[in-house]
């Protein structure tokens, strides 16, 4: 029988089972600080019973992320989780609602820093202005489910892109394809170059006027307001230019679209997950689980 922390680490990164004690450990941390602040606040001071006294965990924290991650991975029913592990449907609920919010907060890895994780786009700016890192940025569009009819802000969702009901995820990754960090997701119908905004690139790319991010046609307005920063391919020569000037070109743009395509990568390893692929449940629960998701394939990229 395969011993339930190395089945938690393969399905959590992937990686070589002597990287095992660092994510479980990063975890298990927070997640016994959790119950303990509960019960501190809900008695009004410290515990009076002696430690190890008191109800047992039905599942121990290593059995609540193997659930979450076959939760994750395979986009099991808790009904299901809770057969497999022989403990009620509620108690799987439970187990996968607090290691899933443990996994949305862990943060992205970066290589060679085995403490250092990133979480927002000012951590990555600033890491990329330290370590000269020239980052690439895009966004994709998971299909959720139609909003009810009569309700407010009902069209935000719908994409003129994939003509769908969608949410909008910006991920930044490194050359290698490593990702580093992904957004809040958006609406569908909000433009790609507004979402970045609204996450606060401008104020980033003044902050660290070092920093350089690849893009596509779509962030053609970042591109003009932030030259040098926001690259963007070049534009295609008008009717009738000179051959060798659309030679130029057609080098240009195959240079940029090589350079750039290890984020389109980083989202297709996203997208492998059976969730991504198409979102059946509450759209407000789509974040957390796309950062659930993205965060910890980081550690495995990290390490390859």
């Amino acid at each position: 029988m395969v011993n339930r922390a190395v089945l938690a680490h393969r399905l959590f990164t992937g990686i070589s089972r002597r990287h095992l004690a660092r994510p479980v450990e990063e975890l298990a941390v927070p997640w016994q600080a959790g119950p303990e602040g509960r019960r501190h606040a809900a008695r009004g001071g410290a515990r009076k019973r002696a430690a190890g006294a008191g109800a047992r965990h039905q599942l121990v924290f290593v059995d609540r992320l193997v659930a979450t991650l076959l939760h994750l991975r395979h986009d099991l029913p808790h009904s299901v989780l809770g057969l497999l592990f022989g403990v009620d449907r509620s108690t799987a609920t439970r187990a996968i609602a607090e290691v899933h919010t443990l996994l949305a907060e862990r943060g992205c890895a970066v290589p060679d820093r085995p403490g250092l994780r990133l979480r927002t786009l000012t951590d990555v700016s600033a890491y990329a202005q330290a370590e000269n890192i020239e980052l690439r940025l895009d966004a994709t569009e998971i299909q959720v489910r139609r909003p009810p009819a009569g309700r407010g802000g009902r069209r935000a969702f719908v994409s003129g892109k994939k003509k769908q009901n969608t949410m909008k995820a910006t991920v930044i990754a490194d050359r290698q394809g490593r990702t580093l960090w992904t957004d809040a997701l958006r609406p569908g119908r909000m433009h790609d170059a507004t979402a970045a905004r609204n996450e606060g690139i401008a104020i980033c790319f003044q902050h660290f006027p070092d920093v350089e991010v690849l893009l596509d046609d779509g962030y053609l307005g970042l591109s003009r307001d932030h030259r040098g920063q926001a690259i963007t391919p070049p534009r295609k020569p008008r009717p009738g230019a000179l051959p060798g000037r659309v030679e130029q070109w057609e080098r240009d743009h195959h240079d940029h679209s090589s350079d750039r395509i290890t984020v389109q990568h980083a989202l297709a390893d996203h997208k492998r997950r059976k969730q991504l692929t198409r979102w059946t449940h509450r759209r407000d629960r789509l974040p957390d689980t796309y950062r659930t998701i993205a965060d910890p394939g980081s550690d495995r990229t990290t390490n390859t």
